[in-house]
């Protein structure tokens, strides 16, 4: 008596089965081969063998002879590649991480100023100290002469600009001018025939539009996020900047500390943004300008 578990219909593994998404074309066909072989595997041990097809012993052979293939290495191939890679591959090499060091020195309350206090205390009385801050951001080439586009809030009153690329390649960078207002600056570094970023337009975007960001956040160089625009002409009261004069871009793709002054970039790796601000407490939403 044949037992009633048994499946006679050979498509029931692989319609049975949610394909994977985003895989390679070769595993594509080593998943395919795969469930084959199970549902030949099925019949035959259901069935007499003498009722096997040609056809499906011929599949059987080439499955026996390409089972090599589960040990190969996922290459990439041409379906693996879409539009982020392609504006990251156009992009990236443009974008650069801003080291800054500046000087700040410690205040004394001026109380300890007055005579009184330092008959008192003597030579107790607090002195001035200097200490040494450092900090990250982010920027991108604009000019193959070696003009940088970042923040201004990266830069201020930095004692010393350090530039570094991609390619491991650092120079020392020079700032040209910052405008506080607008929260933008610019850095020169003396170096000739730089990748740089084609600017776009961000008068005509439209919320639901495609946004990636790329930048150093943490000192992670080389970050790329992705998004959409989630809003666009956000005032700066709304964003928490209530000083600066301009609109803003809101988007979920996801900016962290040293991402500031990084470019916002659209389908076409056109720059429609400088990255700039996040709002403290709030999961994935951070502002362009």
């Amino acid at each position: 008596m044949k037992s009633k578990s048994c499946d006679r219909n050979p498509n029931r593994f692989a319609d049975g089965t949610q394909q994977p998404g985003k895989r390679t074309a070769s595993f594509y066909g080593v998943l395919s081969m795969i469930g084959t072989g199970i549902t030949i595997l099925g019949v035959a041990g259901c069935s007499n063998p003498s009722t096997v097809s040609s056809e499906q012993q011929t599949t059987a052979q080439v499955i026996e002879d390409d089972n090599d293939i589960r040990d190969r290495a996922l290459e990439p191939t041409p379906k693996d590649t879409n539009f982020v890679v392609r504006v990251v591959n156009k992009v990236e090499p443009a974008v650069v991480r801003i080291h800054t060091e500046k000087t700040i020195e410690t205040q004394i309350p001026d109380a300890f100023n007055d005579p009184f206090f330092r008959r008192f205390f003597g030579s107790s009385v607090p002195q001035p100290q200097e200490r040494i801050v450092r900090g990250i951001g982010s920027g991108f080439v604009i000019s193959d002469n070696g003009e940088i586009i970042t923040n201004a809030h990266v830069v201020n009153k930095a004692d010393t600009v350090t530039v570094s690329f991609p390619d491991g390649r650092t120079f020392e960078g020079e700032v040209l001018g910052e405008d506080p207002v607008t929260d933008i600056a610019v850095v020169k570094v003396s170096a000739d025939d730089l990748p740089t970023v084609e600017l776009g337009n961000s008068q005509g975007l439209q919320t639901g539009q495609w946004a990636i960001a790329i930048g150093n956040p943490l000192g992670l160089q080389e970050t790329v996020t992705v998004g959409v625009i989630s809003g666009i002409d956000r005032s700066s009261s709304e964003v928490g900047v209530p000083d600066k004069r301009i609109g803003f871009i809101q988007t979920d793709a996801a900016i962290n500390p040293g991402n500031s002054g990084g470019p916002l970039l659209n389908a076409r790796g056109e720059v429609i943004g400088v990255n700039t601000a996040i709002i403290q407490g709030a999961q994935k939403t951070s502002f362009r300008q």
